[in-house]
């Protein structure tokens, strides 16, 4: 008996996908609702876009016609005076007040708040550092105007210590110089911005310490390591870019603080060298305390420097983000 065999082609084979299709299954929008919710993420991602764009487009419209009326140079002219006919007003004082009280209150926040969140996170035990944290989310919600009575009432008159004392070992480097009027000068305002910036660089910089892997710190354990070399070869290293995403959140709040600075500051548009006298001013503040008696041309004039002020924090911002790409490979993220 004959057994035949009966021999099957085989299938064409499958032609590959297209780049259009690769694409689409990479996003993930082969189903309705992932292309829905596709369309739903980048239509925000465009609305977002839109929306800065038409900031800045309203903003350099009104600043434009303040700058052309302008007698003075809106850079370096130390006056601000709208009502005057030409009207003379400059950003050098607004611009000087403004970075130095930023620097102040980065410089005293930036290394308390990464020590407060190494604390938390590698040192504290457990029964005290839930309270501590709950403690610093709730500093983090409290309103502007609150710190800034606080620091009028309460952090201005108890500054007079610190600025004779300043004022007597330091006072010949001639930016530690007081003459004995009351401290509502840039060392205060900085000291009350450090204080509001505190939480959002402790909350998130204590966030990314906790996502350190378990294995390097166990490692570094192992080799012999102490607890301080722990922190030092496997937590900063791997936090590096997030203290620094942290400090800038914290620096866009000191650059745009009004309430609590109006509140606390005594302005008096001239640069002074010493932080302990009396005047300079920052943006956000001058234009509260201007924008309700202002004109139409005083109010144009206002946000000309709130313009400035809007490519300071992009500038911030972009500056932060190009540091965080360079050091991305140093973070350990990618370990």
């Amino acid at each position: 008996m004959d057994i035949s065999t009966q021999t099957t082609e085989a299938p064409p084979p499958t032609p590959p996908p297209s780049a259009t299709e690769r694409k689409r299954d990479a996003r993930g929008a082969t189903r309705a609702g992932d292309r829905v919710f596709l369309g739903l993420s980048r239509g925000s991602g465009i609305l977002l876009l839109v929306i800065m764009a038409a900031i800045a487009v309203f903003l350099t419209y009104r600043a434009s016609l303040a700058i052309s009326a302008d007698h003075g140079n809106f850079l370096t002219t130390f006056e601000w005076n709208t009502n005057l006919n030409p009207p003379v007003f400059g950003i050098a004082v607004l611009a000087f007040g403004t970075v130095v009280s930023s620097i102040i209150a980065m410089a005293l926040a930036v290394p308390v708040a990464v020590a407060i969140a190494l604390f938390l996170t590698h040192y504290a035990p457990r029964r005290l550092s839930g309270p501590i944290s709950y403690v610093i989310d709730l500093l983090a919600a409290v309103p502007s105007i609150v710190y800034g009575l606080w620091g009028a009432l309460i952090l201005v008159p108890h500054m007079t210590g610190l600025y004779s004392w300043l004022n007597e070992y330091l006072g010949w480097t001639g930016i530690f110089s007081w003459d004995g009027g009351a401290p509502r000068a840039m060392l205060t305002v900085g000291l009350l911005l450090a204080i509001m910036i505190l939480p959002i660089i402790t909350n998130v910089s204590r966030e990314v310490f906790r996502q350190v892997p378990r294995m390097h710190e166990e490692a570094a354990l192992a080799l012999g390591a102490t607890r301080w070399e722990v922190v030092r070869i496997s937590v900063l290293p791997f936090g590096r870019s997030g203290v620094i995403s942290a400090s800038m959140l914290g620096l866009g709040r000191a650059l745009g603080e009004t309430m609590a600075v109006a509140t606390v500051l005594s302005p008096t548009f001239d640069i002074q060298a010493s932080l302990l006298n009396p005047g300079g001013g920052t943006f956000a503040q001058n234009i509260a305390s201007k924008f309700g008696e202002a004109t139409e041309q005083g109010r144009d004039a206002l946000i000309a420097s709130g313009l400035v002020l809007f490519v300071i924090t992009l500038l911030v911002n972009g500056a932060a983000r190009a540091i965080i790409a360079r050091r991305k490979e140093y973070s350990g993220a990618n370990a």
